[in-house]
């Protein structure tokens, strides 16, 4: 199936996205989940490897970037490296499912660059800078120090909302979910013909 379509989901880090993802992929069948490569620790014992993301040391990811294996790559955060493997959409597209990804914001526009008129660009946001702080200091994962990194990151993210198709307020999660719903089931059956 190379008529499938891409459904990026981005947003600066702690607005809910992943939750909105998860939820996606738990009620529709139709969609895969597009696995990130990155080059940073895993995340407690929770993480997996070809489950949550593609652990690669630096110099296997470097290799990828010279082999033309990417979609899309950056330098997230100083020494760690996203991306997204051509092999991993043409694997879901095989499958004859929709490609759905959760990634930062500079990724999403890459992507939807990439794609064009066959994905759809959602920009998932909280209320306020102080929310996302706030969800942030939640997860107990930040240091003083990271977290301050993420929420100048957030700022400036957010000066790119503008660039994609729709942007999604999650600010009452049950409301975000169901519109997430029928955003990406509208997007699904678009431009598809009744038999």
């Amino acid at each position: 199936m190379h008529n499938g379509k891409a459904i990026i989901f981005s947003a600066p880090s702690g607005s809910g996205k992943t939750t909105i993802v998860k939820h996606l992929l738990a009620t529709n069948p139709k969609l895969g989940f597009s696995i990130s490569a990155c080059t940073r620790d895993k995340r407690g014992r929770n993480e997996e490897n070809g489950k949550d993301y593609y652990f690669l040391t630096p110099e296997d990811f470097k290799r990828k970037i010279d082999n033309d294996e990417f979609i899309e790559w950056e330098e997230v955060y100083a020494g760690n490296f996203y991306g997204t493997l051509k092999s991993e959409v043409e694997r879901i597209w095989q499958e004859g499912r929709h490609v759905i990804f959760d990634v930062d914001v500079k990724g999403g526009l890459h992507l939807k660059e990439y794609f064009g008129d066959k994905a759809l660009a959602v920009f998932v946001k909280v209320p306020s800078i102080d929310e996302l702080k706030e969800r942030l200091m939640d997860r107990q994962t930040e240091t003083e120090n990271s977290l301050s990194q993420r929420i100048f990151k957030a700022k400036f993210e957010m000066t790119f909302e503008d660039k994609f198709d729709v942007t999604l307020v999650n600010e009452d999660l049950e409301e975000s979910l169901r519109k997430a719903e029928e955003l990406v089931n509208n997007f699904i059956n678009s431009g598809v013909e009744a038999v």
